[in-house]
């Protein structure tokens, strides 16, 4: 059975962490490469948008809430397993949903999109899982 008795604050740290994680890999690391896989260059240097904080953070919020349950209902509490279980809901979810979404004809080159963006959801996914982890 599903549990909601999780570490909550664990929860909000790793939501946290994957902000900061965003931030520096699509802000610092892939700026431009996103822009052109968008075709999007004039979003080159602009200030983001509230939305494109706070929505990140709620998505990360969510996606650090469903790992907190899975990790606690499989009762995966050695830090082994749940980067293994990290790196396969990653790549099972997060990295395929990211080339579905890239895969449509509003994003000019899919493939790009989804070769920049792929590793920070699963890299995302592997340090909510230990933040998570850690602190069980």
């Amino acid at each position: 059975m599903f549990t909601l008795s999780i570490n909550w604050f664990a929860v909000l740290l790793s939501a946290v962490a994957l902000q900061m994680l965003g931030a520096a890999w699509f802000m610092g690391v892939i700026p431009k490469p996103y822009a052109l896989a968008l075709g999007r260059a004039d979003l080159m240097g602009r200030k983001p948008e509230p939305i494109f904080i706070a929505g990140p953070l709620l998505c990360g919020l969510v996606v650090t809430m469903a790992n907190a349950m899975l990790l606690r209902t499989f009762h995966i509490d050695a830090m082994s397993n749940a980067l293994v279980f990290g790196a396969i809901s990653g790549v099972g979810y997060l990295v395929a949903t990211v080339f579905n979404v890239a895969i449509n004809p509003n994003i000019p080159r899919p493939v790009l999109y989804g070769v920049i963006n792929a590793p920070y959801f699963l890299l995302s996914n592997l340090v909510s899982c230990a933040i998570l982890t850690a602190m069980a």
